[in-house]
């Protein structure tokens, strides 16, 4: 773990979930972290924890679905830390509607934005000085639904989780040659606060036997604190149990359905 000592990290998603957990376990080895999102205050109180247990942790709150917002992070991240050597691409959305039958183009592009276009517009921020370099890990959290899609995650985020995987082998496929390594980590589920926002959300007991926040944590810092002659192209990362997700599937299928369905709902149920 001494490959990570005095790097210089941005991490997404970072007020909660595997980007906290990731961020801590960043600053636990040594690293100096940029915990980003969008609720400067949950990040403040993030980067207090981290400091307090001496750590180096640094907040900045922006827009990642913003090209202008996310150039004047890195810019302020190059300025006041130097240049990045680990980007965490970890911010993600799920939709609330689920089934592609009904949900609209407003949701299906917010879902997309933060999913994908994030990932994007902060790895063309952060290229040329890694390739000047020739030095950089780019590590994104995509997941499972990218592999499986199904109405769990939903129509918008399962093609969403698809196109920044793909984006990453684009990315190592590139420019590997160039020093710069690209991991994609696809979990399966994920004890989160996304979970509250499923159709039918978890009971703890069944979140006890799901991934945890800090064992996708580790993953990241495993892909991060290889020697730089090596990369994890991608990882998995699943509940060792297989659970029965049947009941939750017919439930999804019908989230905010029209009105006018509702027959149609009770002639299948």
């Amino acid at each position: 773990m001494d490959q990570l000592t005095g790097k210089v990290v941005i991490v997404t998603g970072a007020g909660s979930g595997i980007g906290q957990a990731a961020a801590s376990g960043f600053a636990q080895r040594g690293a100096r972290v940029v915990l980003v999102g969008r609720r400067k205050a949950v990040l403040d109180d993030v980067v207090s924890s981290i400091r307090a247990a001496g750590g180096e942790a640094w907040a900045y709150a922006a827009d990642i679905g913003s090209k202008s917002e996310v150039n004047a992070l890195v810019q302020w991240t190059l300025a006041e830390l130097g240049e990045v050597d680990v980007l965490v691409n970890n911010a993600g959305s799920a939709s609330k509607t689920l089934n592609a039958r009904w949900i609209d183009e407003a949701e299906w592009d917010q879902v997309q934005e933060v999913n994908m276009k994030a990932v994007f517009l902060l790895t063309q921020a952060l290229l040329p000085t890694m390739l000047a370099r020739k030095n950089g890990t780019i590590i994104t959290v995509s997941s499972l639904a990218a592999l499986r899609p199904n109405l769990l995650g939903g129509a918008a985020y399962g093609a969403a989780k698809a196109a920044v995987r793909n984006f990453m082998t684009y990315l190592h496929n590139t420019f590997r040659n160039d020093g710069i390594r690209s991991t994609c980590i696809l979990p399966g589920e994920v004890n989160t606060p996304i979970m509250d926002n499923r159709a039918n959300p978890p009971q703890q007991s069944i979140r006890d036997h799901m991934v945890q926040p800090e064992d996708v944590a580790e993953a990241i810092l495993l892909c991060a604190s290889l020697p730089p002659r090596t990369v994890i192209e991608e990882l998995i990362v699943a509940p060792t149990f297989l659970r029965d997700v049947s009941g939750d599937l017919e439930i999804s299928r019908w989230k905010n359905a029209p009105a006018e369905c509702q027959a149609e709902r009770e002639q299948k149920l």
